[in-house]
């Protein structure tokens, strides 16, 4: 039981303890304004096979959305291992975007069951394909082992055409929309913005590009198929015989005896792949060779989507003009 404060010791007192009310009063408010924004940006997280989708993820989430891509720009997307650290991620997903049209058959379907992560298996609204909201080019139902690296569901490096980049925007943003529904109407927005800067930048881009229309390309791998179909390139060669296949003495030599009078304005090769070829068929043909980025880092300036193709307009002109 309490005993009853003097009234002169109240007087005393009451300045102290308003004082201390005031300090708890703005302690609290400062922990909640910590506190609310975080509990109202709960991030969704987003794990995506390819930096291109890593990037655009971040385009349309902002900072409602963390990412991370199993692979970089130095890496062949084609084959990479299920690393522990990689199926922990998958394993905390919100939404798995991959390119899909196989070109992560051979690690892809085991890292999704060592992660057990419902939400993102194929059938779910967390698991999403880029490649299937574009026209993919070069399917077919005729496939055996000895042609090598192909797709039968078409060709999958679908990023190096804006518009598909664009396709895929619109349909990445709805799926994000739909998993994070709180926050859909920032997802919305955000797409919006984006794809209003991203069809100035592809006016910008084919505009300066109307020089490349009818150049001739020998490519290292069938990697630049959308470029070519969108710039007007022609691929008159590969340096691979056969897909997937690493470059043979052979088939260089044909390739040194069919363009020892010309015939192509550039030689193509993303970062992950190994120069010798492109240089040694370089040095005896007199064709420049060149590397683009296939992605997202793929050269220093690559750092986002808009520099990605900034840079590979760019490289393509100027090893054009050199000719």
């Amino acid at each position: 039981m309490g005993y009853p404060v003097h009234p002169q010791y109240w007087r005393a007192w009451r300045p102290r303890v308003l004082a201390r009310a005031i300090n708890v009063r703005r302690t609290v408010g400062l922990l909640l304004l910590c506190v609310l924004p975080t509990l109202a940006a709960a991030e969704l997280r987003v794990f995506t096979c390819e930096p291109e989708w890593a990037a655009l993820a971040k385009e349309i989430g902002g900072e409602l959305v963390t990412t991370y891509s199993a692979t970089t720009a130095l890496q062949d997307p084609h084959y990479i291992q299920a690393r522990p650290s990689l199926i922990a991620r998958v394993r905390r997903a919100d939404l798995v975007v991959c390119s899909g049209a196989g070109l992560e058959i051979g690690w892809l379907p085991a890292l999704l069951q060592k992660a057990n992560n419902r939400k993102v298996m194929p059938g779910r609204d967390g698991y999403f394909e880029a490649s299937r909201y574009v026209l993919r080019a070069g399917q077919t139902d005729n496939v055996d082992r000895s042609q090598g690296d192909i797709h039968p569901e078409g060709n999958p490096h679908i990023q190096t055409n804006p518009h598909n980049v664009a396709a895929v925007a619109s349909a990445l943003g709805d799926r994000m929309a739909l998993i994070d529904a709180d926050n859909s109407e920032t997802y919305r927005e955000n797409l919006d913005e984006f794809l209003v800067r991203w069809r100035a930048a592809i006016r910008v881009w084919e505009e300066r590009a109307e020089p490349l229309s009818g150049a001739r390309a020998i490519t290292h791998h069938k990697s630049w198929v959308y470029l070519e179909q969108w710039l007007g390139i022609e691929e008159v060669a590969n340096l691979e015989a056969v897909p997937g296949v690493p470059p043979t003495a052979t088939h260089l030599g044909k390739l040194t005896s069919q363009f020892s009078d010309g015939g192509a304005d550039f030689i193509v090769r993303s970062a992950y792949q190994d120069a010798r070829a492109s240089e040694w068929l370089s040095e005896r043909v007199g064709i420049e060779a060149i590397v683009l980025p296939l992605t997202v880092g793929g050269t220093d300036r690559a750092q986002d989507l808009f520099s990605m193709f900034d840079d590979i307009i760019a490289r393509l002109l100027d090893a054009h003009a050199d000719k």
